[in-house]
C-alpha cells in the first residue's frame, strides 16, 4: 500500500502564480516517485514563514485535524524546515514531517546505482540530518560504537552527532578517491581529444531518450523525476568515422538544494569540459519557459555559460509545435526524441556546431600520405577527400580542433621551409 501523504506549500507574494502552481504539480510528482500518493494538500498565503511554524498555529491545527481524518502517516512541507520547526510540527501533529529537500534525498537514494552516486547520497543525507539529531532517539546508535560511545560519560545525542560526522568524513575520503578516478577517465577522454557534447535538462525532459536514440546507449529511461544520477558517456560514430562523445548528467529542477548540487559536483564536472552544450527542454511541458530558466540558472552558476550550446525542445511529438511561439534558428530545434529522421536531423545541426568550433582546412594530401588523415578521421571532422587524379592525392576540406591545427600547419610550415631550403641547395649546386 502506498504512504499516504499531506503536502504543505506557502505562497509569498514573490512567487508568480504559475510559478506556484509548477511547485505544486512538481511536488505531487516527486512523492509519486518516491513511492507515495498524495491525499491532501493544504496551502497558505503569508509574507513571510512563521518563525516557530513556518505556516500558522491555526493551519497547523487544520494539519493535524485533517491526518487524523484521512490517517495520513506523513506530512511533506515544500519550504526547507529548520531542525526546531521540524520538532515544533512534529510534536504539534503527531506524525511524521519531512520537508521537500529531504524528498528529493530519498529520491536520490532510490535512483543511485553507482558506488559514486551511493556516496554522494549519503553525504548529502548525512549532512542534512547532523543538525537534526534532537529527537531521533537511539537510531543512530545501534549503527556503531567505539572508545568514548559507552558508559554514562556521553549523552545519547552526543554519541549519535560524533558517530555522523565521522560517517561523513569517511564518506568525503571515498568520494575523493572516486573523484580522481572520474577525473583520470575525464583527462582520457580529454587526450582522446573526441569531440565531447554534455546534456543539460530540467528533470524528465528525455535527455536519457536522446542519448539513447543518437548512441544506442540503452540507459534507463523512464517517465519519471531524476531518472538518471550517474552521469554516463557514450560514444558514437558518424557516416565519415568521427566520433562524438556524449555525456548525460542529473536532471535539475526549481529551488534545487544547493547541498544537493554540491553533493553531486563531482557529477556536474563531466559537463565542464565539453565543446557543445545540448540543453534539452520539454516542449510539452506548460512550464518549459520557467525550466529553461532554472536550468540556465544553474549553467551559469557552474561558469559555462559561455560554452557553445543547442536548445534542444525535446517530446513535440505531443503538442501542436505551431503554438509554441518557438522557431528554429542555429541554436534552437525542435524535435521527438523517439523519431529516427529527428534525431538525423540532431546530428546534422551537431555538424554544424563542429564545423563553427574547429577550424576548416583545405590541403592536398598525396596518395602515399592519406593513411595519416584516415588514422585521425575519428577527431578531425573530414567533410570530403576527393581523388585528384592530375595531382595524384586528395583535396582535403576538414575540420580540425584548434590544437591540432595549430599543431598541423606548425608541421607545414617546417616543411614547407625544409623544402624551400632543398630547393635552394639544389639551385646553388
Amino acid at each position: 500500500m502506498l504512504e499516504q501523504v499531506f503536502i504543505v506549500n506557502i505562497h509569498y507574494p514573490e512567487i508568480a502564480d504559475e510559478q506556484f502552481v509548477m511547485q505544486q504539480e512538481e511536488m505531487q510528482s516527486l512523492v509519486e516517485t518516491a513511492g507515495g500518493e498524495v491525499v491532501a494538500k493544504i496551502i497558505q498565503k503569508r509574507e513571510r514563514p512563521d518563525a516557530k511554524w513556518r505556516v500558522g498555529q491555526g493551519k497547523v491545527n487544520e494539519i493535524k485535524r485533517v491526518c487524523e481524518q484521512l490517517d495520513a502517516e506523513l506530512v511533506i512541507f515544500y519550504d526547507q524546515l529548520s531542525p526546531s520547526q521540524n520538532r515544533n510540527l512534529q510534536e504539534a501533529i503527531g506524525v511524521a514531517v519531512i520537508d521537500r529537500v529531504q524528498l528529493i534525498l530519498d529520491i536520490f537514494a532510490l535512483r543511485a546505482t553507482s558506488k559514486e552516486g551511493k556516496l554522494q547520497v549519503a553525504l548529502a543525507q548525512n549532512q542534512y540530518l547532523l543538525p537534526r539529531l534532537q529527537g531521533l532517539g537511539n537510531v543512530l546508535s545501534r549503527l556503531g560504537g567505539g572508545i568514548g560511545t559507552r558508559g554514562p560519560g556521553e549523552t545519547q545525542l552526543e554519541q549519535d552527532r560524533r558517530l555522523l560526522r565521522k560517517q561523513i568524513q569517511q564518506i568525503k575520503q571515498d568520494l575523493a578517491k572516486v573523484s580522481q578516478e572520474r577525473a583520470l577517465t575525464r583527462q582520457k577522454r580529454r587526450n582522446s581529444h573526441l569531440f565531447q557534447v554534455g546534456l543539460f535538462g530540467y528533470t524528465n525532459a528525455g535527455k536519457s531518450t536522446l542519448i539513447n536514440g543518437l548512441a544506442a546507449a540503452e540507459t534507463y529511461e523512464q517517465d519519471e523525476l531524476f531518472a538518471t544520477l550517474t552521469p554516463l558517456t557514450r560514444t558514437y560514430t558518424l557516416p565519415n568515422q568521427f566520433e562524438i562523445a556524449l555525456t548525460d548528467t542529473v536532471g535539475f529542477i526549481q529551488d534545487l538544494p544547493p547541498m544537493v548540487i554540491d553533493a553531486f559536483h563531482s557529477t556536474l564536472e563531466e559537463s565542464q569540459d565539453v565543446d557543445l552544450l545540448l540543453i534539452v527542454i520539454d516542449a510539452s511541458s506548460p512550464y518549459r519557459d520557467r525550466q529553461k530558466e532554472v536550468v540556465m540558472s544553474v549553467i551559469e552558476k557552474l561558469g559555462m555559460q559561455s560554452l557553445p550550446h543547442l536548445f534542444v525542445y525535446n517530446k513535440c511529438d505531443l503538442i501542436d509545435t505551431t503554438q509554441l511561439g518557438i522557431f528554429e534558428d542555429e541554436n534552437t530545434l525542435l524535435l521527438s526524441a523517439y523519431d529516427g529522421d529527428d534525431l538525423t536531423r540532431l546530428n546534422r545541426r551537431i555538424v554544424d556546431k563542429i564545423k563553427t568550433i574547429y577550424v576548416p582546412v583545405h590541403s592536398f594530401v598525396k596518395g602515399e600520405d592519406i593513411n595519416g588523415w584516415l588514422k585521425q578521421a575519428n577527431r578531425y571532422y573530414i567533410e570530403a577527400m576527393p581523388f585528384d587524379e592530375i595531382n595524384d592525392g586528395y583535396q582535403i576540406e576538414a575540420y580540425l580542433p584548434v590544437a591540432d591545427y595549430e599543431r598541423y600547419y606548425a608541421e607545414r610550415r617546417a616543411i614547407d621551409a625544409l623544402e624551400v631550403a632543398e630547393a635552394h641547395i639544389a639551385e646553388t649546386d
